[in-house]
């Protein structure tokens, strides 16, 4: 049976040879409908990295989020509770020795904002209540970084910004170090001072730890650990979970537990979407192209109906005169998948430098298994599609009247 089929891929690829010009220009739908389908979907995928390098540089992939319900709906309104639970810091602290696995927790309040005392000057300000530092390592600093040690110690300390000094109209930062301000009932030391050129608001950071719980329910936290590995975070999960329903009442009411996972899932949804429907349009070239294959086997049946009889009439049947054909119809459409993954291939990289060059963005297409795979299951799909109906045609030839023909 394989030695069948070898001789009638070998037997279809000399007839292609033998009108390799008129095979191309039959063939010409499936070229450009596979092209514009191998620039689509290495377009997409490389859409899909970059995106995918773009959150994972924005969010933590292994942070576990726990978020506060602070709010109900109620017929389309959404209201603040009564009552509701929040994790203060001490709680965050007792949960992370309670995991299997390592974490490191994360706890900051955004929402505070009023006037620091500095001597007899009032300076507005912007108040963050953090666990640990949220400065990146490049980033200047003047005095001490602020540490989780501060925060587990409960210190009565501060860092402030440059733009809170030239608010003060202090020239030098080194001038604001151990200075003592007092802040949202307050009084605290200042340790550090970090220059962030792009922020021109005056800020102030202080230990989330020295928040009373009042102040955490005006305020909601925001609370994450991030995971040591990715792996952990389904087991994590869990046990955050069971802790929250061990700790506080009503946990599923009050907090939702999240990863953010989902942001990627959302984004492969997206672009799964996108090659689907784009793939459906540009399908339609492709079944194109199939009406041409199918068209140059009848063109090929009639030619060739002599030699259908002489093929019956020495032996062969229906099986062998479909094979052969079939086997025809696959190579032609295979030849013209081959052709449009060049012709694609070769314009997804003349297209990628004018995207870059007029966008800006460190954007190259992605070419996966996934692609050539899909083209060559359309490959096959096209040929034995629009290949069996010339084939059941030249297969129900009378070889008599066959032999006949001129």
């Amino acid at each position: 049976m394989i030695r069948r089929i070898l001789q009638s891929f070998l037997l279809a690829f000399q007839n292609i040879r033998a009108n390799l010009f008129h095979t191309f220009l039959s063939v010409l739908g499936i070229v450009i409908g596979v092209g514009a389908l191998v620039s689509i979907l290495s377009l997409i995928d490389g859409m899909e990295e970059f995106a995918r390098d773009q959150i994972t540089q924005t969010t933590s992939v292994n942070a576990i989020i726990i978020k506060t319900n602070a709010h109900r709906t109620v017929n389309g309104v959404t209201l603040r509770k009564d009552t509701f639970s929040v994790i203060d810091y001490d709680h965050l602290t007792g949960l992370k020795k309670s995991l299997s696995k390592p974490v490191t927790p994360h706890m900051r309040v955004t929402s505070f904002s009023g006037e620091v005392k500095l001597d007899t000057q009032r300076v507005a300000v912007y108040g963050w209540a953090i666990s640990g530092k949220v400065w990146s390592d490049s980033a200047k600093f003047t005095g001490e970084m602020f540490s989780e040690a501060n925060a587990a110690r409960k210190d009565s300390v501060a860092i402030v910004n440059h733009a809170f000094a030239i608010a003060a109209k202090i020239n030098d930062d080194q001038l604001l170090l151990d200075k003592k301000v007092r802040f949202n009932g307050l009084t605290l030391k200042i340790i550090g001072v970090t220059f962030e050129p792009k922020n021109q608001i005056p800020q102030i950071y202080f230990p989330v730890s020295l928040v009373t719980a009042g102040q955490l329910t005006r305020n909601i936290p925001e609370v994450f650990l991030d995971a040591e590995k990715t792996e952990d975070i389904a087991k994590l999960k869990e046990e955050i979970t069971a802790w929250l329903d061990k700790t506080y009442p009503n946990a599923k009411d009050n907090f939702t537990v999240l990863t953010n996972d989902f942001r990627i899932q959302q984004a492969a949804q997206g672009f799964l979407l996108f090659k689907i429907i784009m793939g459906l349009i540009v399908g339609i070239s492709v079944v194109v192209g199939g009406v041409g294959v199918m068209n140059v086997l009848l063109i090929s049946v009639t030619e060739r109906t002599t030699e259908i009889g002489i093929r019956k009439a020495v032996g062969a049947n229906r099986r062998d005169i479909i094979l052969l054909f079939l086997s025809e119809s696959v190579t032609v459409s295979a030849f013209g998948s081959v052709l449009g993954l060049i012709f694609g291939t070769l314009f997804t990289m003349a297209a990628i430098p004018i995207v870059k060059a007029i966008t800006k963005i460190p954007f190259q297409a992605a070419y996966t298994f996934d692609t050539f795979f899909l083209i060559a299951i359309i490959a096959v799909a096209v040929g034995v599609v629009f290949g069996t109906y010339p084939a059941v045609r030249a297969s129900r030839l009378d070889p008599v009247e066959a032999i006949r023909h001129e």
